[in-house]
């Protein structure tokens, strides 16, 4: 098998490539009529390793889905049903303004949920990712301002994400190194760090970009700043061509190597579906969306987002500490055993933890514009967003299954969710209410699919 982690069994089971034999070593009765489907389904092998065509990888995909393992169709259809529904109730949600609001809404949310997916691949839990984000928008905002600190917002940035970092650092050495558990270490975290952005705001409101100075307007334009319509489909086609490219090759490699690899019509499927959906993304973005006057064109946060998710997915799923991680989720003690350092892959999925939500940070001060103790109080209910968004993605809250394109789709349903909500004119509370019980639902559609999986209790 592969080097590559394949799903979140303890145990992995050999796979041929041939998937009509019988793996070596499991010979006996029945193992000689091992089809396409069985195989998929007890080896929890990615199809696409699988499928010596299109057709083949539908099959087999949906061979996964049968056995327990439905990778993104949920949220997929979530997202089909959220957008269905709320454009029949309010015919403005699928509108270019909704739309782009929508988007924009989402990236804190995105971000939050893919911070959150780093330390819950290994089984653990971060309650501080929204004050450790709250903290960032703090820091971030006092640094820039010109009668305070007066730093460049090159500068600003950087030990924003530094002093994330660090707290993530800090709390993942604690889980780590002295064996606590996360949900204490984190729960502190999130009461301290709580009153150490409330202490370094000072109690005043902290404005960002209404002054007209530089700093301050770099910093306002991060969440409101809009490219240029051309520019838009320009970073379109760079984006596409760098994405299939790096796909194609990828499959060129593989194939002069002799391993096995996706048909070549998937690969050619996948580089089409990026440039329709970019496409289409784009083509949202440059209606003009401005009731008076002109505001048009793709968001600066998009491409942020974009290269998170990019960068973590990269991380993740193309690198020996991407392996590792997934390695320590599905089994902790094999991982160990086969020379693993847990404790230094833990902490450092802290650290990435702690940046992210850095990044989100910076958004968050951006998109708020001025910053006041209140507000700082109420980014504390942003981790129950970012659990939420990363399990209702497909993540488990189990440790071992789970990618950061999870937190960016399952960000897409609760913001879709609140925005509509919005909509129709429902109450703050009962749109609580409404996203808890989606998170419940995913959460029993987690447990339920572990049963239902092979090799699961």
């Amino acid at each position: 098998m592969s080097d590559q982690m394949r799903g979140t069994s303890n145990e992995e089971v050999p796979v041929t490539a041939d998937p009509g034999k019988p793996p070596a070593g499991t010979a006996g009765a029945g193992t000689a009529d091992l089809t396409l489907d069985a195989t998929v389904a007890a080896a929890e092998v990615p199809p696409e390793l699988i499928a010596q065509s299109l057709g083949e990888y539908v099959r087999a995909s949906w061979a996964r889905v049968r056995a327990g393992n439905s990778g993104v169709l949920p949220v997929i259809l979530g997202l089909v049903v959220v957008a269905v529904g709320f454009q029949i109730a309010n015919s403005k949600f699928l509108s270019a303004l909704n739309l782009v609001n929508l988007f924009e809404q989402s990236t804190v949310y995105m971000l939050l949920a893919m911070a959150e997916i780093f330390v819950l691949l290994l089984g653990e839990i971060d309650l501080s990712v929204g004050l450790v984000m709250g903290l960032g928008s703090v820091v971030v905002a006092e640094l820039v301002q010109p009668t305070g600190a007066n730093w460049p917002w090159w500068a600003a940035i950087i030990a924003t994400l530094l002093a994330c970092a660090a707290v993530g650092a800090i709390q993942g050495t604690l889980v780590a190194r002295l064996k606590m558990p996360s949900f204490i270490v984190t729960l502190g975290g999130l009461l301290i760090l709580e009153g150490v952005a409330i202490i370094v705001l000072g109690g005043s409101l902290v404005g960002i970009g209404n002054g007209g100075f530089v700093n301050e307007v770099y910093l306002y334009n991060i969440f409101w700043g809009t490219f240029r319509p051309v520019v838009g489909w320009i970073l379109l086609v760079v984006l596409v061509g760098i994405a299939g490219t790096g796909l194609w090759l990828q499959d060129l490699r593989k194939r002069r190597r002799g391993l096995e690899t996706a048909p070549r019509s998937l690969v050619a499927a996948k580089i089409v579906l990026m440039a329709v959906a970019g496409a289409a993304v784009v083509a949202i973005c440059n209606v003009n969306r401005a009731h008076s006057g002109t505001i048009e064109g793709v968001p600066f946060i998009l491409p942020i987002v974009l290269v998170v998710l990019i960068a973590s997915t990269a991380l993740l799923q193309r690198t020996r500490f991407g392996r590792y991680v997934y390695a320590i989720g599905g089994n902790a003690e094999a991982a160990r055993r086969a020379g693993v350092r847990l404790a230094s892959v833990r902490i450092w999925c802290f650290v990435l933890a702690g940046l992210i939500s850095g990044i989100a940070g910076i958004l968050f001060a951006s998109w708020q514009v001025s910053l006041t103790t209140n507000i700082i109080k109420a980014s504390n209910s942003y981790v129950l967003l970012a659990v939420a968004a990363a399990v209702i993605g497909g993540t488990s809250l189990f440790g071992g299954r789970g990618k950061t394109i999870h937190g960016v789709l399952g960000g897409l349903v609760i913001g879709g969710i609140y925005n509509g909500l919005y909509l129709l004119g429902v109450s703050s509370q009962w749109i609580d209410v409404v996203v808890a019980g989606v998170l419940l639902a995913a959460a029993l559609i987690d447990v339920l699919s572990r049963r239902g999986a092979p090799g699961r209790a």
